[in-house]
């Protein structure tokens, strides 16, 4: 069985008198622990794939299964709950809270989720060493690097012991250096801890280092 099995999805934006067929009768399946890339140019459709398969969207057509589980017809608090408890997410521009260090940012859902001080205490302080950022677990965004920034989002996701990180562009805003170490890491936490990871790229370093490449044209699975 498929840890992801999307089905003859497609999604349109209404813009006005106009509408955006962003996805068009899209087929996928993506296997427990894959470290797959979803790959295509601007306005592919990348961005509303990901969005789909991290429940944020609803999906117009067709149906999303996790873990075998329709998912497309859950409500809201449904939705909410299965994100908070099993995807993380990594976007392309970081979306840290400012006034928060980046202990509290990686910190902060756990808390809404209710999970006990002590318990969140210990899994943000375990997932900040891992991405090797705990040393600047009191400082802020605005002092940080981007690269720095980035590993306290990817920290921020698997806070949660969350099973997939669905990342946008994760190296998009990181120069050569920061985005290879960023990609390795991401990479180890995949073979070490089975996380499956679901990029939206165009960037070759991350295409190289996929098990699988899907291409997306127009919307499109291509081939």
């Amino acid at each position: 069985m498929a840890f992801y099995e999307v089905r003859d999805v497609s999604h349109r934006y209404n813009l006005g008198r106009h509408s955006l067929q962003a996805l068009h009768r899209v087929d996928l399946d993506i296997r427990k622990g894959e470290f797959m890339a979803i790959a295509g140019p601007s306005g592919s459709g990348k961005t509303t794939l990901l969005n789909i398969l991290g429940l944020l969207h609803a999906p117009e057509e067709g149906a999303i299964c996790f873990e075998g589980a329709n998912v497309s017809c859950l409500s809201e608090r449904e939705r909410t709950r299965l994100r908070r408890e099993r995807i993380g997410f990594i976007f392309q521009t970081f979306n840290l809270i400012p006034v928060l260090t980046a202990y509290e940012n990686v910190e902060y859902f756990l808390l809404k989720g209710s999970v006990p001080r002590a318990e969140a205490r210990r899994r943000v302080l375990q997932a900040l060493e891992a991405v090797g950022i705990a040393a600047q677990a009191d400082q802020r965004p605005n002092s940080l690097s981007g690269g720095q920034r980035q590993r306290v989002a990817i920290a921020r996701a698997l806070v949660r012991d969350a099973d997939v990180v669905l990342a946008d562009e994760p190296t998009a805003a990181l120069d050569q250096t920061t985005g290879r170490a960023v990609m390795d890491l991401m990479k180890r936490l995949n073979r070490e801890r089975g996380v499956t990871f679901v990029f939206s790229t165009h960037d070759p370093r991350i295409l190289a280092a996929a098990d699988r490449v899907v291409q997306l044209t127009d919307g499109r699975v291509a081939g």
